[in-house]
């Protein structure tokens, strides 16, 4: 078996690049999502709702960056194309709502369709012993599983 220089094999690290550039792919269509909520979002809840979505896109743009640095590290190149991330996407495209219910949906939706694409990628990579993405992804599952637990919160209220 060929590995590659981290010492991962050769074809598997290719398969866990192409499934990291689907990952990478929805975290564009999520990224603009959350931009088009944080600029168009009103009513009562504007303020708190618009520092919000603010603080969620900054964090999307640095994960995006990570999966991005991390398909480099696996020998393989990120997509970066418009065409490539509509090709790819998995996602609701969220386009003028203006409402927060509908947008804390979106995002909630959002969020657990980008955990499931996860699990698909800590599943492989565990089974190669890829704990540079097992790390990654790990972390992010964390976060968003928190963040999905806060946003349920606030829909009951």
């Amino acid at each position: 078996m060929k590995l590659n220089s981290i010492g991962l094999p050769i074809k598997e690290a290719a398969i866990l690049s192409a499934e990291l550039n689907v990952l990478l792919a929805n975290f564009q269509i999520y990224y603009q999502n959350l931009r088009g909520l944080h600029w168009n979002i009103r009513g009562k809840r504007f303020f708190d709702l618009h520092l919000k979505f603010e603080e969620l896109y900054n964090d999307s743009q640095l994960k995006i960056d990570l999966i991005a640095e991390r398909v480099l590290t696996l020998d393989g190149i990120p997509l970066h194309t418009f065409e490539d991330y509509i090709k790819h996407n998995q996602l609701e495209i969220g386009k003028n709502i203006h409402q927060d219910e509908k947008a804390i949906e979106l995002i909630v939706a959002s969020l657990t369709k980008l955990l499931a694409i996860e699990r698909v990628i800590l599943k492989k990579s565990g089974e190669i012993d890829d704990e540079g993405t097992n790390s990654m992804i790990g972390d992010f599952i964390v976060e968003q599983e928190k963040i999905i637990w806060m946003l349920k919160a606030w829909q009951q209220e």
